[in-house]
């Protein structure tokens, strides 16, 4: 089966819990091992389980990377869950997986429950994406949009029920407003950004547990507002258009070099350091996900490959047993090449 093939089947079964494929922490800079050496090296056959769950948006790629990665290596078997971000993270404090994807960088209180089980991790950005604002393609008018109008609308104390609420030149039509629950990464970051605080979200939406059926909901809706990610906008540029946020558009040229601010973001797989070392089913897939193969899976689930230099940056921190966070202490507005780079 083809990535491509792959990716798009995910996409029609997201609302699955669990995808199968194969055969059959704390913040800081301490080692979790030694150099590292190629797990899946020529005439070395390797075998075992590994459990990834976590970010629904992540999911894509490491569907990807496990498909690309299993034709080289049969005897491994890997599943794939989409959980959501948080559910995600609640099932690695738990060692209940050996890899969390996530769509944002891991929490304070993340790090602090990883550390109170003992359990120490590697930061891995896998990918670039971005936060794309969407509405029905019959919404022809709306050019552009800012983050002052999109927390006028949806910050928790918004009144605003009509486009022309927002502005004035705008429709005296109602707004019907999607997006994911709070279980997502994606939620997190989006009322981050333009609200200041996850929590402060208007709770009148329509909360969407799956991005099919929030895409599935704009594309019905001639006045709908929502927001996914880049990958769910090129999967279905038929159903949906996106709107160019402070005059920019979502591509993969303004989400990889930082211009499509501030809803630009990494995302990453948290891996866990004892898995790392003991596991080498999880030491031979991280290097894999961190080799030659990596852009081609990262394009195939739709996301923006992240650059040699950056993808290099990370393999060394990688093969330095670096364990702990450097993105959840980064301060807002860097690019990921500087966030590794003041980490050197």
């Amino acid at each position: 089966m083809s990535i491509p093939s792959i990716v798009k089947i995910f996409g029609a079964t997201v609302a699955a819990s669990l995808l199968l494929i194969g055969c059959g922490a704390s913040g800081g800079g301490s080692a979790a091992g030694g150099a590292s050496t190629s797990g899946a090296a020529a005439g070395t056959s390797v075998s075992g389980k590994l459990n990834i769950d976590g970010s629904n948006t992540v999911s894509p790629i490491a569907t990807a990377l496990v498909e690309l990665y299993n034709a080289e290596n049969k005897d491994v078997e890997i599943s794939v869950g989409s959980a959501g971000t948080g559910a995600g993270m609640g099932k690695f404090e738990k060692g209940e997986i050996e890899i969390a994807n996530a769509s944002r960088p891991i929490k304070d209180s993340e790090i602090e429950k990883l550390a109170a089980a003992k359990i120490d991790f590697m930061e891995i950005p896998i990918a670039h994406d971005g936060i794309c604002i969407v509405v029905n393609p019959q919404n022809e008018w709306l050019k552009d949009i800012t983050i002052e109008q999109l927390n006028k609308i949806w910050n928790k104390d918004s009144k605003v029920k009509m486009w022309s609420e927002v502005d004035p030149s705008w429709p005296a039509e109602p707004i019907q407003l999607y997006g994911p629950t709070d279980a997502h990464g994606t939620y997190e970051f989006f009322n981050e950004v333009v609200n200041g605080d996850k929590e402060n979200v208007r709770p009148d939406y329509s909360q969407q547990a799956q991005y099919d059926t929030l895409i599935t909901s704009v594309a019905n809706e001639k006045n709908a507002l929502g927001y996914v990610g880049f990958a769910f906008v090129e999967q279905n540029r038929d159903k949906l258009r996106v709107v160019p946020v402070n005059g920019l558009e979502p591509t993969a040229e303004t989400i990889l070099d930082g211009s499509y601010k501030p809803f630009s973001r990494p995302l990453f797989m948290y891996v866990s350091a004892k898995a790392y070392t003991e596991n080498p089913a999880a030491k031979s897939f991280v290097e894999f996900a961190l080799g030659a193969k990596n852009a081609e899976a990262v394009q195939a689930a739709g996301y923006v490959p992240m650059s040699g230099e950056n993808l290099a940056a990370v393999k060394a921190r990688v093969d330095a047993g670096k364990t702990g966070s450097i993105f959840s202490t980064a301060a807002a507005g860097l690019s990921v090449s500087e966030v590794l780079k003041n980490a050197q």
